[in-house]
């Protein structure tokens, strides 16, 4: 997914509308975008470099977005990719901080949306199944004893339970969709900001986003 600049007929310049989810994934996949992280607390020096976050903010102090000077080598990534990785290195802890920046990262770069795990019903099963020439049978163990009358005789019987458990357990089901929902709202966030911060010069951010629920 390749950027293109257009020039209308009257002689301004078209951007391309694309969602937040989609964004992302032209940043990080097509354009090879990196976060910026932050240094380790106990760094003795301090990197040279400057960081995306210090190029926002000189160009937000200039009052306009400065145009060419670099050219489309190999290792060029596009402005508007680098301002996307800034924006999201800035994720609040609230949602996650840089813990969440990284997996958001992560699941662009390879296309992905998180597991959800579509379809997923819990269903009671044994714990344990034995397979033989017979077939198969569930693995039951002696919970207790009992005296039954059986022909006018007394006998002691054991009493047998089969242990079972659910598979997918709910909790699994429950996690992988609260995972699934802080991430809809990171992207949410990332959108706002984008819109906020008005930095893009040649994507225009739309309100297409991934469905909040997929599973309802």
């Amino acid at each position: 997914m390749t950027l293109y600049r257009r020039i209308s007929r009257s002689g301004t310049r078209e951007k391309r509308a694309l969602g937040v989810q989609a964004i992302l994934e032209w940043a990080f996949r097509v354009e090879k975008a990196r976060l910026e992280l932050p240094p380790p607390k106990n760094a003795e020096e301090e990197s040279s470099g400057f960081g995306m976050e210090y190029v926002l903010i000189q160009r937000a102090q200039l009052g306009c977005q400065i145009d060419g000077g670099r050219y489309k080598l190999g290792s060029y990534t596009h402005v508007d990719a680098e301002v996307v990785a800034a924006t999201l290195a800035g994720m609040p802890d609230a949602l996650g901080g840089l813990q969440m920046a990284i997996r958001v990262a992560e699941l662009a770069r390879a296309g992905m949306t998180p597991d959800w795990m579509p379809g997923a019903v819990p269903r009671c099963v044994p714990v344990e199944v034995r397979r033989n020439q017979h077939g198969e049978r569930a693995v039951t163990e002696v919970v207790g004893v009992e005296r039954v009358q059986y022909r006018g005789r007394w006998r002691t019987v054991e009493v047998l339970a089969c242990p079972v458990t659910w598979t997918p357990h709910p909790q699994l089901i429950e996690s992988a969709r609260r995972a699934y929902g802080d991430w809809w709202e990171a992207l949410g966030w990332v959108r706002e900001a984008l819109l906020e911060g008005r930095m893009l010069r040649d994507i225009e951010v739309t309100g297409v986003r991934p469905k909040r629920r997929p599973w309802l």
